[in-house]
């Protein structure tokens, strides 16, 4: 034999569909499923965007899989052709992100730009791993931006182009899904409604013809020593303190995502990240791939939806549901302004939550656009709460939370939405049955501006039975 020549072949139908009650769903072989997966940049500390070999292109892949996924989203990049040859022998879903131009307006580009998608979608036809094509991202190259002058030009993709697009996407394959827009610039066209919450999660109504997804969400971050990138200013939407503390709040999320799936319609959520990438420390596994963060027998559970699912009780309502008065300044107050004893009779008084509209995720009923902002609120617990107690919060940009002059719970990162927050031992050690007093530090640097607090009660019930 002098040359001999393999091949695989994969056949698979992918498809938007109801089910047995007409909630669209995505199916796979005409079998509703939940895509359930990383958000995966495929960056590496040593070839940025080049894997250093073959085998350390699949491991990502490998451990992914054995942590319990069936979904990856590639996202804005391209890869080799092994990487999808290993996804398909696999047996992965792999959503394939189009890489967005940063564009501030419409203009020739955007011809290059479709000429370059239709080419990708040809050169990966034949991958049966890949079910879905994601044109745009988070509004990059479809929104108009202010440019360096100040002024504002076209939006390259409004919602009619976006559409306009998805369709053209449809055209050049119809065998897969199109996600014609993952996250806040939905336009109504191709196959999906996405949507991105952090951390999260959160599903969109159910419509009548197209899925409900979300996109992205979780991003929880936890810098390991000795495998950063950088030693100081790293990134999550919200940082853990431990494995064990990342470990529980991902669990409670897919708990949380897959109770969404089975009471909301939710047909996919991807979680941020596969791995962390330079400054951004949200990865399951580190940059240098040498430290898997969480607890590979409890993720894989919950990423298979055999985890508990999450009841949560409110026990201080915030503005989503009944918005509270608080006292407020936004004037730097005395350096006992969190503890129960101080006069706030000269502060302001405003309905709960304070910020600007506008804000992502935001209900304000107080304006505030100042630099910082300082708030105070007495609030009744019962004795049965006080052990297991957790904040409700949406902040943006940074906060801390006080209980009776103790501090609670602090984040120097900003949300798009309400999260828990689990108290720190000595704010549960101040913590009393009765009455307690709450106080709320939040800075504001650029951006929309948002603060609002509550309190509620997590419990976990087993999953519902298949």
């Amino acid at each position: 034999v002098v040359d001999s020549i393999e091949s695989y072949f994969g056949l698979r139908k992918i498809e938007v569909a109801p089910d047995e009650k007409g909630t669209p769903r995505i199916k796979l072989n005409g079998k509703a499923i939940m895509s359930v997966g990383p958000l995966d940049q495929g960056w590496w500390p040593d070839g940025l965007y080049t894997a250093p070999t073959d085998e350390a292109l699949k491991y990502d892949l490998d451990v992914t899989q054995k942590l319990g996924v069936n979904t990856v989203r590639k996202h804005v990049k391209v890869e080799p052709q092994r990487w999808y040859y290993h996804a398909d022998r696999m047996g992965l879903l792999v959503w394939q992100d189009m890489p967005n131009a940063p564009a501030y307006e419409a203009g020739a580009w955007q011809e290059q730009f479709e000429k370059e998608f239709e080419q990708l979608v040809a050169q990966h036809i034949n991958s049966p791993s890949i079910i879905m094509w994601v044109p745009l991202n988070e509004g990059w190259g479809q929104d108009a931006r202010k440019k360096p002058d100040g002024t504002t030009g076209k939006p390259p993709y409004d919602k009619a182009a976006t559409v306009a697009l998805a369709e053209r996407v449809k055209k050049w394959d119809p065998t897969r899904l199109v996600n014609n827009a993952s996250g806040w610039t939905d336009a109504g066209g191709g196959d999906l409604h996405d949507i991105h919450n952090y951390p999260g999660p959160a599903a969109p109504p159910v419509e009548k013809r197209r899925a409900i997804v979300l996109g992205e969400f979780g991003g929880l971050g936890l810098p390991v020593k000795g495998h950063l990138w950088q030693e100081k200013d790293n990134w999550g939407y919200q940082n853990m303190a431990s494995p064990e503390e990342l470990t529980d709040r991902y669990v409670r999320l897919l708990g949380r995502l897959w109770q969404l799936s089975e009471d909301a319609g939710l047909c996919a959520g991807i979680y941020t990240q596969t791995t962390d990438v330079e400054v951004e420390v949200n990865g399951l596994m580190t940059y240098d791939r040498e430290v898997i963060k969480v607890d590979q027998s409890r993720v894989r559970e919950a990423n298979l939806g055999k985890g508990p699912r999450i009841e949560i009780t409110p026990l201080v309502k915030t503005a989503q549901d009944e918005p509270a008065e608080w006292s407020y300044t936004t004037e730097k107050p005395g350096d006992d302004w969190a503890k129960p004893g101080f006069d706030d009779s000269a502060w302001k008084r405003g309905k709960s939550g304070f910020g600007t509209d506008g804000t992502p995720g935001a209900v304000v009923n107080t304006k505030w656009d100042t630099p910082e902002i300082w708030l105070r609120r007495e609030v009744e617990i019962g004795a049965d709460a006080t052990r297991d107690a957790e904040f409700l919060w949406h902040h943006d940009e940074g906060a801390q939370v006080y209980v009776n002059g103790v501090l609670a719970a602090r984040s120097g990162q900003h949300t798009t939405g309400y999260v828990e927050q689990r108290m720190r031992p000595e704010g549960r050690a101040a913590l009393k049955r009765g009455k307690n007093l709450i106080a709320v530090h939040c800075t504001q640097t650029t951006g929309g501006q948002y603060i609002d607090v509550g309190l509620v009660r997590l419990v976990e019930k087993k999953p519902k039975s298949d």
